[in-house]
């Protein structure tokens, strides 16, 4: 039995439950039609929570304890990729430069701008709710993807966890809406109003976003790393001034 539990600390066994809970979520996902509760990283996330709290009964520990022990070595692997991951999406953005030379003032501006509200109406939603510190700072980053919201919640003694949690759900919440909203705002008259739109959604939104068009893309991949770059360097002075 201790043979047995030592071989499954190995980095093999986080990597195969976040696989697999992936690789089923995407399955459900196609299979239902596109149903947003099987949208695989969100399936992948409740689905891969579910194991450990069971595998922890199991074995009789904590859920953090197993999550630590037996998922950590290989789940730190998989985390590592998210940053090149990350940086892929300029791919688009290099194809499509054009639009981005004609337009980047109107771009930049728009997306500073709504990113620093962002905080704003993230810190007053945290206090009109009664959220601590602690998890008031683990929600302000959210607006970056994950990859970058998790360190800067760290910054600010902030729950990445929670970080990460409240970035999924935002990206699944959006994804899943995202036909709605483009008819709502007739976003669909603006390919680079719709993609920047869908970029907020970090990585999953600008995966719907290609999926539209090369050009959508291309605007996702500018919101994600323009986000990403304003909630860098303005989210530890705000949460320092403000909160």
């Amino acid at each position: 039995m201790t043979t047995l539990t030592n071989n499954l600390a190995l980095p093999f066994t986080g990597i195969f439950i976040s696989v697999a809970v992936f690789l089923l979520g995407q399955w459900l996902f196609k299979k239902s039609g596109g149903f947003f509760l099987f949208q695989p990283l969100f399936f992948g996330m409740v689905a891969g929570i579910i194991i450990l709290i069971v595998w922890g009964k199991i074995q009789g520990t904590s859920t953090s304890a197993t999550y630590r022990h037996f998922y950590k070595p290989g789940g730190d692997i998989i985390f590592w990729f998210i940053n090149p991951v990350t940086i892929a999406f300029a791919i688009p953005l290099f194809k499509e430069n054009k639009v981005l030379k004609k337009y980047w003032l109107d771009i930049l501006l728009s997306l500073i701008i709504s990113s620093v509200i962002c905080l704003f109406i993230i810190l007053g939603a945290a206090k009109l709710v009664g959220l601590s510190h602690s998890s008031a700072a683990a929600m302000l980053p959210q607006a970056a993807t994950t990859a970058i919201a998790m360190p800067v919640a760290d910054a600010i003694g902030g729950n990445s966890a929670i970080t990460a949690m409240a970035c999924i759900l935002k990206a699944v919440i959006l994804y899943a809406l995202a036909d709605s909203f483009i008819k709502i705002f007739r976003l669909q008259h603006s390919k680079i109003g719709l993609g920047l739109g869908l970029g907020t959604g970090g990585t999953v939104g600008s995966a719907k976003a290609l999926k539209i068009g090369a050009l959508e893309g291309a605007m996702a991949s500018v919101c994600v790393v323009v986000i990403g770059v304003v909630i860098n360097l303005v989210a530890i002075p705000f949460a320092h001034l403000f909160m």
